[in-house]
């Protein structure tokens, strides 16, 4: 069998046969499958598309091409959450010690950031000496001491994602349900729970644009972590505007530590608060999404998910002073407005604000580029907002004059000011569960 093969078979429109995908899974994780020909089957697949059973065949080879986690010393049933991708989405470092502070265990496995959305794992490294590669060994530790871990794969787990993710990150084949299935739910199958809520994002500034499209990926989803025995929802929730005030990487976790501690813009709490409840329902915690909206609620006000998140930072080798002081983490010190031109209501399009954060240096436009962690753009105007002219809607936080001329156009083009307010809508739009 030669990788040309399966190149051809799918670009011509064919359908791929199981020993074909292990073949490609087994290649792509021991090195033998070239970058370029990895990438060319990837193209053909976003082109053509695969079926339900060259999914699943391609989700059990990837999840086999590694280890399956167990929790031996742990009682109840480990959940996690994961999202699809958004502009400011930075839910994951709020919900987690809001779930565990209720009585979870979370082992969250998160990944870097594709394309213009920002990676969980490039937020929490904003934090000085927070660890996110830990062992298998250190995972099970500190499942058993804090009841959560929030982690970047290890090479144990999904092996053959971790090469598949980076190289849909950098050649335009992110934008594929199949693809995106399989890397999720092969990692999260792999790392050993019993519970999943998927975070589906719709809109502009998601990879599906549409609420067809996201609605397609989110039953593929809830399909494949159902047939695991894994208890399965999906939200679809919109991704038109940012979510929050804050887009970047130290800038995201300080937000995340003002609504922890009771602050921080309401549509990044209510979400928060929204999927760390499914996940208390998905533990089988609560019997009810609002029981275990009330629980918590509770955890937030009372400050006990905030100990959490500190007792994570501390478990993690990160400076918990963080937690408390603001000055702790590493923000740009300069700072650069984006006015609005005129008198009107502001439309923030979530994916040219993502753009910018990038080439700030707050992602990755190539696998081989350094992240930047202490810039990012706030927003000072919301969506909808009505602005006069002169106002400001951004605040750029920079280190160079290079990283701020190379962001310049797209800031620019970030923020539309309109004669009406842009529509709104609903922080979840749709519920998807196994039928």
């Amino acid at each position: 069998m030669q990788a040309i093969d399966l190149i051809r078979r799918k670009r011509d429109g064919g359908a791929l046969d199981r020993e074909q995908i292990e073949y490609f899974v087994r290649t792509v994780t021991d090195g033998t499958m070239p970058d370029y020909q990895a990438s060319a089957l990837l193209m053909a697949i976003v082109l053509r598309g695969m079926t339900t059973e060259e999914t699943a065949w391609l989700t059990d080879a990837m999840v086999r091409s590694g280890v399956r986690v167990e929790y031996p010393d742990v009682t109840g049933v480990p959940v996690d959450k994961h999202s699809t991708g958004g502009v400011g989405d930075k839910t994951s470092l709020i919900l987690a010690p809001l779930a565990v502070a209720c009585g979870a265990v979370v082992p969250m496995m998160s990944g870097r950031g594709l394309g213009h959305t920002g990676g969980t794992l490039d937020k929490l490294e904003a934090i000085p000496g927070f660890r996110t590669a830990l062992s298998l060994d250190e995972l099970r530790a500190a499942i058993r001491s804090i009841g959560c871990a929030l982690i970047g794969q290890t090479a144990e787990i999904a092996p053959a994602d971790k090469r598949l993710y980076a190289l849909r990150d950098v050649t335009g084949t992110v934008e594929s349900i199949p693809l995106i299935s399989a890397s999720i739910m092969s990692k999260k199958i792999a790392e050993g729970i019993g519970g999943l809520i998927l975070d589906v994002k719709t809109g502009s500034g998601a990879f599906m644009k549409t609420i067809e499209d996201s609605r397609a990926l989110a039953r593929s989803l809830v399909s494949i972590g159902t047939a695991a025995g894994i208890r399965t929802e999906a939200l679809i929730t919109p991704m038109d505007a940012p979510l929050g005030t804050m887009v970047g990487n130290a800038v995201e976790v300080l937000e995340s530590i003002h609504v922890l501690r009771g602050d921080g813009p309401e549509d990044t709490r209510d979400l928060s608060v929204a999927l760390a409840a499914r996940m208390l329902v998905a533990a089988g915690i609560s019997a009810s999404a609002e029981a275990a909206e009330q629980s918590v609620r509770a955890a937030l006000g009372s400050g006990a998910a905030l100990e959490v998140f500190r007792r994570i930072i501390e478990n993690q080798g990160g400076d918990p002073r963080v937690v408390d002081d603001d000055r702790a983490l590493p923000i740009a010190p300069r700072e650069h407005p984006v006015p609005a031109w005129r008198d009107g209501y502001v439309n923030l399009l979530a994916a040219r604000i993502g753009d910018a954060a990038v080439s700030l240096g707050a992602g990755r436009a190539r696998l081989e580029d350094v992240i930047d962690h202490s810039v990012g753009i706030e927003i000072i105007a919301r969506q909808a907002t009505e602005v006069r002219a002169g106002d400001t809607v951004l605040l750029v936080r920079y280190r160079s004059d290079e990283q701020l001329a190379r962001s310049a156009f797209l800031l620019e083009q970030a923020v539309e000011i309109t004669e009406t307010p842009p529509l709104t809508r609903p922080i979840i739009l749709e519920r998807i569960i196994n039928d």
